[in-house]
C-alpha cells in the first residue's frame, strides 16, 4: 500500500513553479533626492562570475568596481562547506565592495580624428588561478585583460637604530669634534681624521652593541594589486558591442559592427577574423552584427545576432571563416503589420545562452524572445516587456530612446528570464511549461511599489503582438499600471545570479540589489 501511495504521488504532474517574491537586498551609491549624477559614475556594464561569489561593474568613466559576496565568508567560509550544513540560512545575499581600478582613459584617434571614450562597454570574467581574479574589460577599441590578487605588504617592525640607546649620542659631526684622534661613530665603527673613508674593520666589544638591531619585517597586512596583464588593441574598425569567453579557458571573441574576430588570452598581437559580413560596396549593406556569445559548453559553437532581429549559430570547425552560418534563428513579420519603425524596433540588442546551452535568449527594442536551438521555426516563447509604449513610438524616435540597448539575462535553473525597461523598471518572466508568471519591479528600495497586474499567457508570436487590441482612452504618459513613465531614466544593464534567484541591475549611477 505505501508503495501504491509513492507511486501515486510520483506521477502526479509538477505544475510550474509558483511566483517568486522579490525583496530590496542592498544597494550601493545610492543617490539622494535631488542629486545630480555625473556622467562618469553611470554605470553600463554588469557581470556575475561563474561561482557568482563576485560581482564587477564599470562605469562611463573607464572604472571597473569589484564586489565579492559576505555572507557566505560570515557563516563559515566555502560554498561548499555551506552545503553540508542540513538547516537553511535565513540570511539574503549580500555583497561588499572589494576594489576598483582605472580600466581605461579617454583616448584620441589622430589617424581618423576620432575621439575614443573611456566608457566601458562589457566586462567578463575569465577562470580564476591561484587565489587571483582574471576579467576582460572593453571600451569602443581596446580590450584589456586584468589581474586582480592579494599581495602582502611587507612593514619593516622595528627599526636598525634606538636613537635613545645610540652610543655617544649625537651625529658623526658632532662626535668628530673629541679630543680623540678617531672618532668613534654610533654604529661602532670609526673615523680617522688622516683619511675620508670609513675603516669596516674593526671589532665588536664584548657583549656587543644594544644599539645594533636586525630588523624585524611582517606581513600583517594584504592590499588588493590590479594589474593590466594584456591589452587587445588595434583589430576594430568599428566600435566594440561584445565580448565573450570560450568555455576552453583559452580563447575569446571580440565583435563590432561588420566583424567578430578570435584572440587568445596569452596573445595579444594578433587575432582572427572568424565573420566578415562587410560587403564590397557599402552601399550594400543591410544588416550589422549587434552581440556575440559563445556557448556556455561546446568550444566551437557560438551566436551572433543581427539589427534585422535574427540570430545565427555557427560551428568553428565548418571554415576558417564563418561566412555561412550552421542555424538561422528569425521570425517573419506579419503580412501588412510592416512599418517605419518595424526594422529599428526588430534590432537584437542582446543575446544570451541559457546554462546548458539549449535555450538562446534575445532582446529586441520591445520584446524577449526565447530560442530553442533544436528548433529554428520560431521562438518557444515571445514576451512583451513594454507594448503600452507602441503608441509612443513616434516620440520615442525623435528623442533617440528608441535606440536603446536593453540587456536581458537568465536564471541559472532557466525557468526565468529578465530585462530591463524605462521608469528605471525591471520585467521577470516565467518560462517554464505553464508558467504565466510575469513581475515588474522598479530599481529602489520598495521594488514592488509600481507592481503592475499578471497579464495573460505570453503571446506566442510578434504577429500577435502587433494586432494586440490597445488599451482605449489610454493616456501617452502612462503605463500599463496607470504610472508614468519617463524615458530620461532608463535600466539597461543587469544580471543574474548563476545559481540563486539573486538579481544586480543598474539605475545610473546606483547598483541595486534584489533576491527571492
Amino acid at each position: 500500500m505505501n508503495g501504491g501511495d509513492g507511486g501515486d504521488v510520483a506521477a502526479a504532474p509538477a505544475g510550474p513553479p509558483p511566483p517568486l517574491d522579490w525583496k530590496f537586498s542592498q544597494v550601493f551609491g545610492e543617490r539622494t533626492a535631488g542629486e545630480e549624477v555625473q556622467e562618469v559614475d553611470i554605470i553600463s556594464a554588469i557581470e556575475f562570475d561563474k561561482s557568482g561569489d563576485h560581482l564587477a561593474t564599470g562605469d562611463r568613466g573607464g572604472r571597473v568596481v569589484l564586489f565579492e559576496r559576505a555572507d557566505t565568508k560570515e557563516n563559515g567560509g566555502s560554498r561548499r562547506d555551506l552545503e553540508k550544513i542540513d538547516y537553511p540560512t535565513s540570511r539574503h545575499p549580500e555583497f561588499r565592495y572589494k576594489t576598483e581600478f582605472q580600466s581605461h582613459e579617454p583616448e584620441f584617434d589622430y589617424l581618423k580624428s576620432l575621439e575614443i571614450e573611456e566608457k566601458i562597454n562589457k566586462i567578463r570574467w575569465c577562470q580564476t588561478a591561484n587565489g587571483a581574479l582574471f576579467l576582460l574589460s572593453t571600451n569602443d577599441k581596446t580590450i584589456k585583460f586584468w589581474k586582480v590578487q592579494e599581495k602582502k605588504i611587507k612593514k619593516v617592525a622595528s627599526m636598525n637604530m634606538d636613537p635613545s640607546k645610540a652610543v655617544g649620542k649625537g651625529n658623526i659631526g658632532s662626535s668628530s669634534v673629541s679630543s680623540s684622534t678617531n672618532s668613534h661613530l654610533e654604529n661602532g665603527g670609526y673615523k680617522d681624521k688622516s683619511s675620508t673613508n670609513l675603516i669596516n674593520d674593526f671589532k665588536f666589544p664584548p657583549g656587543g652593541i644594544p644599539s645594533l638591531r636586525l630588523p624585524v619585517v611582517s606581513y600583517n597586512e594584504t592590499s588588493l594589486v590590479s594589474r593590466c596583464r594584456r591589452v587587445y588593441a588595434h583589430a576594430h574598425d568599428y566600435h566594440i558591442n561584445s565580448i565573450s569567453n570560450n568555455s576552453d579557458g583559452e580563447t575569446f571573441i571580440s565583435a563590432d559592427d561588420l566583424r567578430i574576430n578570435l584572440w587568445n588570452l596569452e596573445i595579444s598581437n594578433q587575432s582572427f577574423n572568424i565573420v566578415d559580413v562587410k560587403p564590397v560596396n557599402m552601399e550594400d549593406l543591410t544588416e550589422v552584427i549587434t552581440c556575440a556569445e559563445f556557448h556556455p559548453t561546446h568550444c566551437s559553437t557560438l551566436a551572433y545576432s543581427s539589427s534585422k532581429g535574427s540570430v545565427r549559430l555557427i560551428d568553428l570547425r565548418q571554415s576558417a571563416l564563418c561566412d555561412k552560418h550552421s542555424k538561422l534563428f528569425d521570425e517573419q513579420e506579419a503580412p501588412g503589420s510592416k512599418s517605419f519603425f518595424t526594422e529599428i524596433i526588430a534590432s537584437t540588442s542582446d543575446i544570451k545562452f541559457g546554462r546548458d546551452g539549449r535555450y538562446i535568449l534575445s532582446r529586441d527594442y520591445m520584446t524577449l524572445k526565447l530560442w530553442d536551438i533544436n528548433m529554428d521555426s520560431g521562438p518557444v516563447s515571445t514576451f512583451q516587456v513594454h507594448e503600452y509604449l507602441r503608441p509612443k513610438l513616434c516620440d520615442l524616435y525623435e528623442n533617440d530612446s528608441i535606440f536603446d540597448k536593453f540587456e536581458c539575462c537568465l536564471s541559472g535553473d532557466g525557468q526565468r528570464v529578465a530585462t530591463g525597461s524605462y521608469s528605471n523598471l525591471f520585467r521577470v518572466f516565467g518560462c517554464g511549461p505553464g508558467s504565466n508568471e510575469s513581475t515588474t519591479l522598479e530599481a529602489s528600495k520598495n521594488p514592488m511599489r509600481r507592481q503592475v497586474q499578471t497579464p495573460s499567457r505570453p503571446a506566442r508570436s510578434l504577429s500577435s503582438i502587433t494586432r494586440a487590441v490597445r488599451r482605449g482612452g489610454e493616456s501617452p504618459g502612462v503605463d500599463a499600471n496607470g504610472n508614468s513613465f519617463d524615458f530620461t531614466t532608463k535600466l539597461l544593464h543587469l544580471a543574474w545570479h548563476p545559481s540563486e534567484n539573486s538579481i544586480a541591475c543598474a539605475a545610473a549611477n546606483s547598483l541595486y540589489m534584489y533576491y527571492a
